[in-house]
């Protein structure tokens, strides 16, 4: 008989931890497992030679796909940056709950303080509703380590595209896009130094 698998393991506690950050006010009126499933889609898009390494979501909100990442990849250590109080509060709180406080550091701050406090330090960036996506792979190229890359949530439809001459001069790669049935999360790698 096999070991049981730790994801169905920590799934009643992730339930548990999002839907009492929710009844605390700080993710919308969507049920917790449709959440999980779009967050889960952030944990699929992680590069599959990333083990160990530094990850940083920014805006953290209400922990998606945050705390979700926590749950999922034990192996990573987290940087939840989340510049209103009580958010960061709640974000403590589901650290606690998911018993991940030895990797995981909630960050009450602007983004901006992150960045130069740890410019370079990250293997991979994460976003969901941050902000436009220039602006986030302008952050993100200031955070990440070269090779690292950055995950946000695919726009809505009607989106204007990315040049991706901006891509390229920000000194990224388009590295597709990770489909699932909950949603799209879009991936860019930092090119190497040389």
């Amino acid at each position: 008989m096999s070991a049981p698998d730790p994801v169905d393991h920590v799934l009643p506690v992730l339930r548990h931890v999002l839907a009492e950050i929710q009844r605390r006010g700080a993710i919308g009126r969507v049920a917790i497992d449709e959440a999980i499933a779009h967050a889960d889609e952030y944990v699929a898009a992680l590069p599959v030679d990333l083990v160990g390494g530094d990850l940083v979501d920014l805006g953290s909100g209400g922990g998606l796909p945050g705390l979700v990442i926590v749950a999922r990849r034990p192996d990573l250590r987290v940087t939840l940056v989340e510049r209103r109080d009580k958010r960061a509060d709640l974000l403590r709180f589901g650290v606690r709950g998911l018993d991940a406080t030895d990797r995981v550091e909630v960050v009450a701050a602007d983004v901006q303080q992150v960045v130069r406090r740890s410019p370079g330090a990250f293997d991979v960036v994460s976003a969901r509703s941050f902000g436009p996506v220039l602006e986030v792979m302008r952050l993100a190229t200031q955070l990440l380590r070269p090779g690292g890359c950055l995950l946000v949530s695919e726009p809505p439809e009607g989106t204007p595209r990315i040049d991706p001459d901006e891509v390229t001069s920000l000194g990224m790669v388009d590295d597709g896009q990770v489909r699932g049935p909950a949603g799209a999360v879009h991936r860019w790698r930092m090119l190497p130094t040389e």
